[in-house]
């Protein structure tokens, strides 16, 4: 039984308890018809309770012989009242005994499960929840669904286009069910997990709008929000550090959640900051946001560091880039590219691709170049950069006819981590996980050509 239908059981033996009180004061008047009238609609109660527990814990549970004898009780209280006897206090104590009986019961007998949701949208993603999943799957208590939901890319004029759904995607080991095969308003899950916060504040994405954090609110007690990227941790006594992740702190996942889990306890300060001093004339101060906001760590790093190089499954393509001739194999190097400079850098950031390949191609002997894209490029250029779009492919699809190097748009990142020997690229997420691991870092300059 899921522990929100015992919650509902429970605030039915509530009602009995009101019951058996007015009973009692219906007695103490006199007044008989009423009290008969109110015992019988407490053995009606007491059916559709017992009808419940038959249906989710089966005929055999303990409850429901209590229940019985309830009934039982009740029936021979309403002949004594029709042959004009009954003591009022003695009843009382009576109901009140057997009410007791029930809640225990109910309370202490019927052992709960919890129902949990995963909510990713990019398969790439996934590793910001993945073992948080583990861990729910794990235990006994708990049934865990990963349930990939659609997203859309906007259009320039920032209305949706072209609908994505990455079901197929995930990792073979992650058992997944289609969104439309859940029905969110009759199973009412204890706990939804999402990882993106943005509703409708993206202009480049957008999940499926039943899926936005506003709207899944309605639908569970317990809202998680853990983020599919990791930042440099910050010092909360930095104010210039603290600013510089405002527009991370300020989303509609971060405000609608019930929790919401970062990297740290210094992430976690600088989030408490930004929001109480933000939303404090809401009445939403300090205290409620050092309830809410967590620093358990993030998934993403417990991914990267359980992720080894011996156990990967690498593409034939891949190998034949990566060995050398007598078997060895060739540095690889991580390179990637992010949304957020093309953005700052326009028709100069292309450039500087350009360059980086010259200069690996150049290596290619001694280094293999892993290039991974930020997996929402495409559909950043399509909305936000759309001229820089046809030189932009022209690169991608020169790069791709070559053969001398790796591309990999696909959804497992951390596979492209656990293979690589050092990091090169600019400034993200993904540098703070190279270091969690120990791999070597440089960030490229835009304004220097190799």
């Amino acid at each position: 039984m899921r522990e929100a239908q015992r919650r509902e059981l429970l605030d039915c033996v509530g009602s009995l308890h009101q019951a058996h009180e007015e009973i009692r004061g219906a007695l103490e008047k006199k007044e008989y018809r009423l009290a008969q009238k109110m015992l019988g609609e407490c053995q009606e109660f007491a059916v559709s309770i017992g009808n419940a527990i038959e249906k989710w814990e089966g005929e055999g549970h303990a409850a429901i012989a209590i229940l019985e004898s309830y009934c039982e009780i009740l029936f021979r209280i309403y002949n004594d009242l029709e042959s004009g006897g009954g003591n009022a206090v003695k009843i009382g104590r009576i109901l009140i005994k057997e009410g007791r009986k029930i809640e225990n019961s109910i309370r202490n007998e019927i052992q709960t499960r919890k129902e949990v949701v995963f909510l990713p949208y990019k398969a790439s993603m996934w590793d910001s929840l993945e073992s948080v999943w583990q861990a729910a799957g794990e235990d006994p208590a708990c049934d865990a669904y990963v349930i990939p939901i659609p997203y859309y890319d906007r259009k320039p004029d920032g209305s949706l286009g072209q609908m994505h759904y990455e079901f197929d995607q995930y990792p073979e080991y992650v058992p997944v069910m289609r969104y439309d095969e859940y029905n969110f308003e009759v199973r009412q899950p204890d706990m939804i997990f999402i990882h993106n916060p943005y509703d409708d504040c993206n202009y480049v994405t957008s999940v499926h709008p039943f899926f936005y954090s506003k709207n899944l609110k309605r639908f569970t007690s317990n809202l998680v929000y853990i983020p599919y990227f990791i930042l440099w941790d910050v010092d909360p006594d930095n104010p210039e550090a603290v600013k510089g992740i405002e527009h991370f702190c300020m989303t509609p996942g971060v405000w609608n959640a019930d929790q919401v889990i970062v990297q740290s306890e210094n992430m976690k300060k600088a989030y408490v900051k930004v929001l109480s001093a933000a939303m404090e004339d809401q009445g939403l101060g300090r205290a409620y946001w050092e309830a809410k906001i967590q620093g358990l760590g993030s998934p993403k790093i417990d991914k990267v560091l359980s992720t080894r190089k011996e156990a990967l499954a690498i593409p034939m393509e891949w190998r034949r880039i990566i060995e050398k001739a007598d078997g060895s194999w060739k540095k690889i190097i991580f390179y990637n590219t992010s949304v957020t400079a093309l953005l700052k850098n326009g028709e100069k950031y292309l450039q500087k691709m350009q360059d980086v390949m010259k200069f690996f191609y150049e290596k290619r002997e001694d280094a293999a170049l892993l290039w991974r894209p930020h997996p929402l490029m495409k559909a950043t250029i399509e909305s936000m950069r759309p001229q820089l779009w046809d030189e932009y492919q022209k690169i991608v699809e020169q790069y791709q006819a070559e053969g001398w190097g790796i591309y990999d748009d696909t959804a497992d990142m951390d596979r492209a981590l656990a293979l690589s020997d050092a990091y090169y690229g600019d400034g993200s997420s993904i540098v703070f996980l190279c270091r969690e691991k120990g791999m070597p870092v440089m960030i490229q300059n835009v304004e220097t050509l190799l």
